[in-house]
């Protein structure tokens, strides 16, 4: 099938990740005659800086916790450029429309670029991810009674206010710590796979990026078709958060959100790629 008859896929990773978050997904849906594009966002994969005390072992958790993060100056306007060239990108791939996948807190450039360029996106896609509507942020997602009881917050190394960044330490040895890691971002993904992935993961994302409300309006975002693809087994963005985002955003629209669920833990990408690609292809449909 010529990809030139598709839509293109740009794909968008979460919170620490990279580009590398699609590996098992994009060649799926080459397989089907669909293009991609998967990139990494300014502070994340290699344009991620780290913080000095991150590389000393045994870690200096006391200097850890109080470094201010090199990535702290990362914007989310930067982020927005950085994915709408990929989207430029992914439109002389395929059909001229692109289908954009957010995972985690990729739906926060999403919903910028949904607002943005919506005549230029055949659907956005959502895997449990954020999906806010008008004037909300990330930082209050995390704050609110339906995430109070993931994981999320336990695995943090510094106070975000403090350093400039939500900080993990990707590179631990602890054995607890490693396990919480797993347990709450890779469930059901197998030992290979889980030690692969963490090895690229960046420990410093932008705390600002958390805080830039979400600009969606009817006119713009709420005409483009939107999906969500719920993980039901989710211990980072819990079903019920996911649910909320779907009804609130659903209800400032005035449309339906297209709803699929997975029996999966926060990356399906990796446990699950070809019933995730599956779905991703309905949406191009």
């Amino acid at each position: 099938m010529d990809c030139k008859e598709n839509p293109a896929f740009v794909f968008i990773h979460g919170a620490w990740h990279n580009h590398h978050t699609w590996d098992k997904v994009v060649p799926l849906l080459a397989d089907r005659g669909y293009a991609s594009v998967a990139i990494d966002l300014p502070g994340a994969g290699t344009h991620a800086a780290r913080p000095r005390s991150f590389a000393q072992r045994p870690l200096d958790a006391a200097a850890f916790a109080t470094e201010p993060s090199p990535n702290a100056a990362v914007t989310q306007t930067q982020r927005n450029d950085a994915a709408m060239l990929a989207v430029h990108e992914a439109v002389r791939k395929g059909n001229g429309k692109v289908v954009l996948v957010g995972h985690s807190l990729g739906g926060v450039t999403v919903s910028q670029l949904g607002e943005r360029e919506p005549d230029l996106l055949h659907a956005v896609v959502y895997l449990a991810a954020v999906m806010l509507p008008a004037g909300m942020t990330a930082a209050g997602t995390l704050t609110g009674e339906s995430m109070s009881r993931g994981q999320l917050q336990s695995l943090l190394m510094a106070d975000p206010e403090e350093v400039g960044a939500f900080r993990l330490d990707t590179a631990s040895v602890n054995d607890d710590y490693v396990g919480r890691v797993k347990e709450t971002f890779y469930r059901d993904v197998d030992d290979d796979d889980f030690k692969a992935i963490l090895s690229g993961l960046h420990p410093d994302e932008p705390a600002q990026v958390f805080t830039v409300p979400s600009p969606v309006t009817k006119e713009h975002f709420g005409r483009v078709p939107r999906h969500y693809i719920r993980l039901t087994e989710d211990l980072t963005v819990l079903i019920e958060a996911q649910d909320e985002m779907i009804r609130w955003v659903d209800e400032q629209m005035g449309n339906a959100t297209r709803v699929h669920s997975m029996k999966a833990s926060h990356s399906p990408f990796l446990s699950m790629p070809e019933a995730l690609a599956d779905i991703l292809v309905a949406t191009a449909a």
